[in-house]
């Protein structure tokens, strides 16, 4: 604690008229200033100074009121910035400032305690300040409100004056890494003009700082190192931290085919890299560099939720063995949203990884944006703030401050498990890429730049001066490296193909791709019914001894007698025993999004709270001894965060069911990054493999235009090659088949479910025991109470609209007409439904029915399959929104759509040669605008 804290802000007039009234009467004042003057007129007896001045007792306060002010502000004026002049700030920390003059200079105060130095001279004192808080490292830590944790880092820093004393070994360890680092980029300059490789040129001290959290990490006992960063130093990172074989880095540049002809691939500086390397302490550690996309940032919660899933599932809870290190660009820290958002996430439950390690590589400009229209904020990292992280402000020139200042976060976070920030200032030698010219619009600031000295030279002529090392060590050295890096060019040209090693292997091992013949049907996923009927039980029987909302009990006792002979599940049911049995096989399973714990509408109920108290009961993590772990979080409100998460903790945890909701599946769109760039395209671009499941709530219901669609369309279109599985399930029964399915393949690939709202309590919505004893998931669901022999008319369709449709079928008493449900809408069921199709020999209408419009939903994708048969569009009219706002509307609307799907079509042209071929124009008066044409 800071045991003088209370002073900080205290009026030296105003101290000074308390221990007047203090020394009049001492109990007059409060106990806190009374203990105070009682040590300082303690101090006064004792320690040599004269104390008889009135102005003393002032002074003192002077001075300790100047400490603080270094300590809080000193970053605004440290030595940081290698290639830019500071901006001014004042009040400056001149004595004067503090009402001390230059004949104090040689006075001695007591005040010198407060830092380490006792009763020492001001100009000691300053001196000390100066060299802690104002040299190459700026510390911002005095916001924190958390004492011990601020006291902590104030005493680290101030025993060593942010100076490290480092051997001539250490030294020249220091010095090697920088070495590879700078010849590094130099030798791909000169052996690869012109081609991208977004160089660390003007950062290279990043590199000795990465082995350096590497080195002290494995000391305080971390097992493995998860690393996230953008383009800007990735080579190098790989190369020289990471140990990627250089011949292997360099055969990338030659622009050759690879050795996986179904690979897509990425460029060289987006790709991810896994290995296995020995400290210098002898130490074996695991370092994981994630793949990332080009979208700044968009990496972060992706490696976040690998590294929980590391804690959670190997680590057995303990936070200190895996380390998460997310490397930002100075603009894109500053400018991207999702950087708070996994900020927000790092002290929830569901979400905390121990402490994240973020280093910015400040180059002090975006692509050509000078840093002072990036952002409104003085530092970069001032989103740290928000969850009271520690800031250090590092010079990048300066090699050993920065290896300093990466072994104090590192100590830190082992110590408090929070994030920590290191913000190192460096430059960017080049433009944005090699090709770009700078000076286009930075012409000053790159005149600077020009002239500057690379880090290694500057570090390499400082162990100079101090006789570290000689000019023949410095020589040797760069002979060496660039003699290294001339073989392995050499043996990169001897190879035929490039290749990419997948990221996470270790973790993949005996999971294969998937095979084309996989999707012809799905695997056998039943659950005897005694097992069913046990973990039913388990489930529902939190009524016998726990005090619960009344509502509760009673939905617990209806679901009891579910599991009857008779009884039919519903569809949170179904879930909730797809989750069970799955526990109960060994299966892990973690589901997080907003309000998933009750479910957004009320129909999951994984989480019970006891009445009249906060405390929980998860019937799920309370089955049987030995049952996987169930987790069930309630998520902060963030989708592009989360889903990125739990993206993220599927690829550390490839053989757990990991699940992500969204509160409305139209809510999706705000996690877009994460959709486009991982879910549908990794393996296209990685080999690398996801078993994440989305569940997007979807349906028209009248609800709006926000909360009716979950973008079918827009999955569909990303879907290729079999990258993702998207379904829409129309029974409890498929869907727990499905959501088993996930995990009982012996391949991965991402599942995007289209769950139902209102099919949530649809009497007709509802699922024999039976159904989930035997069999499968089933792609297609064909219409049991269709005679082939007497069907004219066949709709296909897909999700709620179906019992839309059996409604009105019944209702009508037409028996001419089979309703066809597509579950799984890809990959594609084309074998299930030709089958189908050739069982309904006698058809002459085929139809495809959606709630969407016509340019939405499924329509633009089945629409390419279908090639065989004309088949016409049953839908609501093309729009810009994806639903109408007003009750009467959607209803007139729905109506119309099911009318047509069954041919009661009342346009002009309706007759027995119709086929819907109704012109757009011909339906615009009020409320009728329903379009029905064919393909």
């Amino acid at each position: 604690m800071d045991k003088h804290s209370y002073l900080s802000n205290a009026e030296p007039a105003a101290v000074e008229q308390l221990y007047q009234q203090f020394m009049q009467d001492p109990a007059s004042v409060d106990s806190g200033w009374r203990q105070f003057f009682e040590g300082f007129e303690f101090a006064l007896r004792h320690f040599p100074f004269k104390a008889g001045k009135p102005s003393v007792m002032s002074d003192e306060f002077k001075v300790l009121n100047l400490i603080n002010e270094y300590r809080s502000r000193g970053h605004l004026f440290t030595k940081t910035n290698p290639v830019r002049q500071r901006r001014k700030y004042t009040p400056t920390l001149d004595i004067e400032n503090f009402g001390l003059a230059k004949t104090d200079l040689d006075r001695v105060f007591e005040a010198g305690s407060e830092i380490g130095l006792g009763v020492a001279s001001l100009r000691n004192i300053l001196a000390r300040l100066e060299q802690t808080y104002c040299q190459s490292i700026g510390a911002e830590y005095m916001f924190i409100r958390n004492k011990a944790v601020s006291a902590w880092l104030r005493e680290r820093m101030e025993q060593t004056q942010n100076t490290p004393a480092y051997s001539h070994a250490e030294k020249k360890a220091i010095l090697n890494k920088l070495a590879q680092a700078v010849l590094f980029e130099k030798f791909l300059h000169r052996k690869f003009t012109g081609q991208k490789r977004f160089s660390l040129e003007g950062a290279e001290s990043l590199i000795p700082s990465l082995d350096a959290v590497v080195e002290q990490g494995a000391k305080l006992g971390a097992e493995e190192f998860v690393i996230g960063m953008a383009h800007r130093g990735r080579l190098n990172t790989l190369a020289n931290v990471m140990q990627k074989p250089y011949h292997d880095i360099f055969n990338e540049f030659q622009h050759k085919q690879y050795d996986d002809e179904a690979l897509l691939g990425d460029v060289k500086y987006h790709q991810g890299y896994t290995s296995v390397r020995n400290t210098a302490g002898g130490k074996r550690v695991t370092l994981s560099l994630s793949p990332n996309p080009s979208h700044l940032e968009a990496v972060n919660p992706v490696v976040e939720g690998i590294a929980r899933s590391l804690v959670d599932r190997k680590y057995e809870g303990d936070y200190n063995k895996v380390v998460p290190i997310l490397i930002h660009g100075d603009a894109s820290i500053a400018g991207q949203g999702i950087v708070y958002e996994v900020l927000q996430m790092s002290g929830l439950n569901g979400y905390k990884t121990g402490g994240t390690i973020h280093l910015v590589i400040n180059n002090q400009i975006g692509f050509t944006t000078n840093y002072l229209d990036a952002r409104t904020s003085i530092y970069c990292t001032d989103v740290a703030k928000t969850i009271q992280s520690p800031v250090f402000h590092v010079n990048g020139d300066d090699a050993e401050a920065v290896v300093y200042t990466i072994q104090l976060a590192m100590d830190f976070r082992a110590k408090f498990n929070q994030d920590v920030f290191v913000d190192i200032l460096c430059y960017r030698r080049h433009g944005h890429n090699e090709g770009d010219e700078p000076r286009f619009t930075q012409p000053v600031l790159y005149k600077t730049i020009e002239q500057h000295p690379d880090p290694f030279r500057i570090y390499s002529n400082k162990l100079l001066q101090q006789q570290v090392i000689t000019e023949r060590n410095i020589s040797t050295l760069e002979t060496s490296t660039n003699e290294m890096f001339e073989e392995a060019l050499a043996r990169s040209q001897q190879l035929e193909k490039a290749r990419v090693t997948p990221f996470f292997r270790h973790i993949w091992e005996g999971i294969r791709p998937a095979h084309e013949n996989d999707f012809n049907h799905s695997i056998e996923t039943g659950v005897d019914e005694q097992r069913l009927n046990h973990l039913g039980q388990r489930l529902t029987e939190a009524t016998v001894n726990l005090p619960l909302n009344r509502k509760i009990i009673r939905l617990l006792e209806d679901r009891r007698n579910m599991l009857a002979p008779a009884g039919k599940l519903d569809w949170g049911m179904a879930e909730l025993m797809a989750y069970a049995t799955l526990l109960n096989e060994g299966i892990p399973v973690r589901l997080s999004g907003q309000d998933v714990e009750r479910g957004t509408f009320s129909h999951r109920h994984a989480v019970l709270t006891i009445e009249d108290s906060e405390q929980k009961y998860v019937p799920l993590s309370h089955l049987d001894e030995g049952q996987a772990k169930f987790e069930v979080y309630n998520s902060l409100l963030s989708e592009y965060g989360v889903l990125g998460f739990e993206y993220g903790y599927s690829l550390g945890a490839p053989n757990s069911l990991v699940i992500w909701e969204a509160q409305f599946g139209d809510f999706a769109n705000s996690a877009q990054i994460i959709i486009d760039q991982y879910i549908s395209s990794a393996e296209e671009k990685w080999r690398l493999m996801n078993a994440l499941v989305m569940l997007l709530p979807h349906g028209y219901e009248g609800q709006g235009p926000e909360h009716s669609s979950a973008r079918l369309e827009r999955f569909l279109s990303l879907c290729a090659d079999n990258n993702m599985m998207i379904a829409n399930c129309t029974t409890p029964a498929n869907f727990f088949h499905l959501l088993r399915r996930q995990v009982k393949t012996e391949y991965r690939k991402p599942l995007v479910v289209f769950t139902p709202k209102s099919l949530l309590r649809h009497p007709k919505c509802v699922s024999l025991l039976s159904d989930f004893t035997a069999g499968s998931f089933a792609e297609v669901i064909d219409d049991a109470s269709a005679d082939p022999e007497n069907i004219k008319r066949v709709i296909f369709c897909s999700g709620k609209v179906y019992y839309d449709l059996a409604e009105e079928r019944e209702r009508s008493g037409r028996r001419d007409t089979a309703i066809i449900r597509l579950e799984q809408l890809y990959p594609f069921p084309t074998k299930q439904l030709n089958a189908l199709i050739n069982k309904y020999k006698t058809a002459e209408v085929y139809a495809w029915v959606q709630e969407e419009p016509a340019n939405m939903g499924a329509w633009t994708f089945i629409s390419r399959q279908f090639r065989h048969i004309e088949l016409l569009r049953v839908s609501r009219p093309e729009s810009g929104s994806p639903a109408t706002g007003s009750v009467h509307l959607h209803n007139l609307r729905q109506r119309k759509v099911v009318e047509k799907a069954f041919g009661e079509c009342v346009c002009p042209r309706a007759g027995v040669a119709c086929k819907m071929l109704c012109a757009p124009e011909e339906w615009r008066p009020p409320y009728v605008i329903e379009d029905v044409v064919t393909q």
